[in-house]
């Protein structure tokens, strides 16, 4: 019995300990936003932003990074406009990044996502499911 209310009690220190942390990475969010039945994110930009948006992802159906291709090193990029559409075609998300990172809520389904950075447009398909988060990369 001892032993289990030692191990209980490291569990609840532990939840305690790392709930400054997790605060302190909430924090660092940028605000959720609504279009039609879509929230979303969209941010990054800084170490402690792009951190807290890493962090969340697995809770967000749906992640999408857009890089600038150079040598020696690839960029990220902000000002992407960015759509997504339903399996009918229907738009249930169309905006500019604020930064290299969008987190979508989307519905279960199928989706096409096109992304626009300086005139040259990339377009991915993805499927959303509950409980298996997609994340797509768009390099230009």
């Amino acid at each position: 019995m001892q032993r289990l209310t030692l191990v209980a009690g490291l569990a609840v220190a532990g939840l305690v300990a790392s709930g400054p942390v997790l605060a302190l990475a909430m924090s660092n969010l940028p605000p959720e936003e609504t279009q039609g039945s879509v929230t979303y994110r969209t941010g990054g930009i800084g170490h402690e932003e792009a951190t807290a948006m890493r962090r969340a992802e697995a809770s967000y159906p749906l992640s999408l990074e857009f890089v600038g291709r150079a040598e020696p090193h690839n960029w990220f990029l902000a000002n992407v406009e960015f759509t997504i559409k339903d399996h009918r075609g229907n738009v249930a998300l169309r905006t500019y990044s604020d930064g290299p990172i969008v987190l979508a809520r989307l519905p279960d389904g199928r989706y096409t996502v096109t992304a626009t950075d300086d005139g040259k447009s990339e377009t991915r398909r993805v499927d959303i499911a509950a409980g298996k988060p997609e994340r797509l990369v768009f390099i230009w």
